[in-house]
């Protein structure tokens, strides 16, 4: 007996929950965000700009975020989450620690002029440092984070014996955030710098100075 046409179908998606519905808006609302930042510029991304580039109404983003630090508070939180989900997908929690410390500076600096959210992220930072703004502790909390986790990777190359041991882990962390913000920031000014000569450099530079095996010949790009 043949199938029916009803049979064959797609069965309905089940409706999404409220909250399912709250975290969908919310992603809209965040990515709309970084785009209206990268596009327009910080003064541009108003809660009325930002719900209508999402396909809301205008009053969603005051609704859901409340301020412009509930703002700030859900792209950080967004950006971490993404980076996070760029790890898992490498599967950087397996690899040897100072790899991982490699991967984090390529994977950063390779990314940096694909995505619209790294430049919005870095305007967003600079504008809040620029006005003396309270929403720039948000910002140094996020790369306190960063700094955490790359702190975390030296120890443990220092206890496998594979970064040096006479290398504190908290200033080589903060070498590392820094050096990526600050090209970072370099090329916000000036789109046109050689990202890709920085980043093989970088990491050139970055193994010779943190291994506990440094490379004996001269570093070539």
């Amino acid at each position: 007996m043949s199938a029916s046409v009803a049979d064959l179908s797609v069965a309905p998606r089940p409706r999404l929950t409220q909250a399912e519905r709250r975290d969908v808006s919310e992603r809209l609302l965040v990515e709309a965000t970084l785009a209206v930042v990268a596009r327009r510029g910080v003064g541009a991304a108003t809660f009325d700009a930002i719900g209508q580039a999402a396909g809301y109404s205008r009053g969603l983003a005051t609704q859901r975020f409340g301020s412009k630090q509930g703002l700030i508070d859900a792209v950080i939180a967004y950006l971490h989450a993404r980076r996070d989900e760029v790890m898992d997908a490498a599967h950087v929690a397996d690899m040897e620690p100072l790899e991982a410390v490699l991967y984090y500076a390529d994977s950063h600096l390779r990314l940096l002029d694909q995505d619209v959210s790294g430049r919005a992220y870095f305007m967003l930072m600079a504008g809040a440092v620029a006005d003396a703004s309270s929403l720039q502790a948000a910002f140094a909390a996020s790369h306190e984070r960063v700094r955490l986790w790359l702190a975390d990777r030296v120890r443990a190359g220092q206890a496998a014996g594979q970064i040096r041991g006479g290398i504190d882990p908290d200033g080589a962390a903060l070498m590392v955030g820094s050096l990526l913000l600050g090209v970072s920031i370099q090329w916000l000014a000036d789109p046109a710098t050689p990202l890709g000569l920085i980043r093989r450099t970088s990491l050139a530079l970055l193994r010779d100075s943190l291994s506990a095996h440094p490379a004996k010949e001269p570093l070539h790009d």
